[in-house]
């Protein structure tokens, strides 16, 4: 797969997830955010099984134990980013926790760098701030009345910037990208759903409640959304995929307006425009650089 179509692929993920916040916050009123993750998340790994079932045996790939310790790490990143995130939407606004998600632009670098001891490409060091700036823009320039719900979302931004990194660093050792993304799923929907029947007591009345913003969910959003995260993220470097994924901001804020009655203000849309521009930046300048290089050492032969 080339590069600019794994970055496309990352970009309509964006788009379910960003829809998603709208889903997500509205189910609040019917059932616990453990209970809503814990019945997407395994509805949405369910669905996903036959082809992660069917990628293992084309592949035939054995996992070392290191491999399934990063598996476990995922696990646990989805997890607690997921739960946080959930919880924090009970409180805050779906574009403030699109805003406040999209902070993982900033972890993804610099966790990177700690853990994997990765340089990313220089372009991040501008698309980065680029990145943060628009999504500031694009809630209006400031946070409104910031609560314990935003909290949550920023340490949950710290969790998906781990899931970031540890499944594009999978999906490229492995080339099992369904696989492990399958797995992560089931698994947290399982730790979800065990801690919220002593904690939430969730009803089937109450899932039946809600049974629009799961389907979504678990289809869109986790099923279709993460697994093409899963797929994109094998050739397209963790640093720049988050300056992508970051698009997620936008459309939390497009889904806000039109579902929410959220309003985008007027400095949003030149929020939206640098946001883009680091997208294209992150993309368009690693590969005008890399068309050069051949082209002068030919010049200069």
């Amino acid at each position: 797969m080339s590069r600019p179509v794994a970055a496309l692929l990352l970009l309509f993920c964006t788009m379910f997830w960003g829809f998603a916040f709208v889903a997500q916050k509205s189910a609040m009123g019917s059932m616990g955010p453990l209970s809503f993750a814990g019945v997407r998340y395994i509805i949405g790994g369910l669905l996903v099984l036959p082809l992660a079932i069917w990628e293992w045996r084309r592949r035939r790939t054995v996992l070392s134990p290191a491999q399934w310790g990063l598996v476990g790490v995922l696990c646990l990143a989805f997890f607690f980013g997921s739960w946080l995130q959930q919880a924090g939407l009970a409180t805050t606004t779906a574009t403030n926790a699109g805003f406040l998600t999209g902070l993982y632009v900033f972890f993804v670098p610099v966790i990177g760098f700690f853990v994997f001891r990765s340089r990313p490409h220089p372009v991040v060091y501008v698309g980065v701030p680029l990145a943060l700036i628009g999504i500031y823009f694009l809630n209006g320039g400031g946070i409104d009345s910031f609560n314990g719900g935003d909290w949550l979302v920023v340490i949950s931004a710290v969790f998906w910037a781990m899931h970031v990194l540890t499944l594009g660093h999978l999906a490229r050792i492995t080339g099992l990208p369904i696989f492990v993304s399958a797995i992560s799923f089931l698994v947290a929907g399982t730790l979800a759903t065990a801690i919220a029947v002593p904690l939430e007591a969730p009803t089937m009345a109450q899932i039946s409640g809600a049974w629009m913003q799961l389907a979504y969910a678990a289809v869109l959003s986790t099923a279709v959304g993460f697994t093409l995260q899963a797929i994109g993220q094998q050739y397209v470097p963790s640093a720049n995929a988050a300056i992508i994924l970051s698009a997620e901001s936008l459309f939390a804020a497009l889904g806000g307006a039109l579902f929410l009655g959220d309003r985008l203000p007027a400095v949003g849309y030149a929020g939206a425009t640098l946001l883009f521009l680091a997208i294209l930046m992150v993309e368009a300048v690693p590969a005008l650089l890399a068309r050069r290089r051949p082209a002068e050492m030919k010049a200069t032969n």
